[in-house]
């Protein structure tokens, strides 16, 4: 039986947290990557999420992103690399203080929004993303897109790495992510999600907004916490990934060059 994690990002929005919806998305995946006050987050979302975390046995990831919660760290600063490893330093050794406190361990770690583009298209932002990371601890598993170079270069500085695709974002043809300036960027009904999660749980690859084949083969798949309907779309992911016979379950051998 072949394993598939399913990731969300989590801990982004308190009403989430107080209302239950976190929690149900949270008993329908493996990994879970917490918001750790850059884009969102504060200590009482993070204890929170890192708890329900613990409750349905899923690992535990940092969700570092640009420090602008105006715009949710969805739009890129004009960091330097070395203010880039500084706020990544700070977010996932705050939140990997939450963690000890409470008896749990990070698992993961990966960029958010703005920053997890330009970690996947910049080397230079890539490997001051990673430096902040080995500063907190160095084997924790860090998540990219799927084919970016970035990939190598982690694995090349030792470090172990975990090839991301995604249920419910549409791809360009390069095989990176549509735009979210476009309307057609997300993929918000459930049977389409899950069919594009089944195709890359197969290695069939997807297709991207245009109709294109595009090879992509992952490590895990996620679905946004914030996307409409987020919940319904993973239940069906999950399910559909199930029925086909694929196990849910952690990152297993995350690679690293020897």
């Amino acid at each position: 039986m072949k394993n598939i994690d399913l990731n969300c990002d989590l801990g982004e929005d308190p009403q989430a947290i107080r209302d239950g919806t976190d929690a149900a998305l949270m008993a329908s995946i493996s990994s879970a990557n917490i918001a750790c006050g850059g884009h969102a987050g504060d200590p009482w979302s993070m204890e929170e999420s890192v708890r329900s975390a613990l409750r349905h046995g899923v690992a535990l990831g940092a969700h570092p992103g640009y420090p602008d919660r105006e715009r949710f760290g969805r739009v890129a600063l004009t960091s330097t690399a070395e203010e880039i490893e500084r706020f990544v330093h700070e977010q996932v050794r705050a939140l990997a203080a939450v963690a000890s406190r409470v008896g749990a361990r990070l698992a993961h770690v990966k960029p958010h929004g703005a920053l997890y583009h330009a970690a996947m298209q910049d080397l230079s932002v890539a490997e001051a993303f990673a430096r902040g990371v080995v500063r907190v601890e160095h084997d924790l598993v860090l998540y990219g897109l799927a084919g970016s170079p970035t990939l190598d270069l982690w694995r090349g500085l030792g470090l172990p790495v975990a090839r991301e695709a995604f249920a419910d974002r549409r791809y360009e043809r390069d095989g990176s992510l549509r735009s979210r300036t476009h309307a057609d960027a997300l993929i918000l009904e459930p049977d389409g999600a899950a069919e594009q999660s089944l195709a890359i749980a197969r290695g069939e690859g997807v297709r991207s907004w245009e109709g294109t084949p595009v090879g992509v083969e992952a490590d895990s798949i996620c679905i946004h916490g914030d996307t409409p309907g987020a919940t319904a779309i993973l239940r069906e992911v999950r399910a559909r990934l199930e029925n086909a016979g694929f196990r849910i379950g952690r990152v297993e051998n995350a690679t690293r060059r020897a």
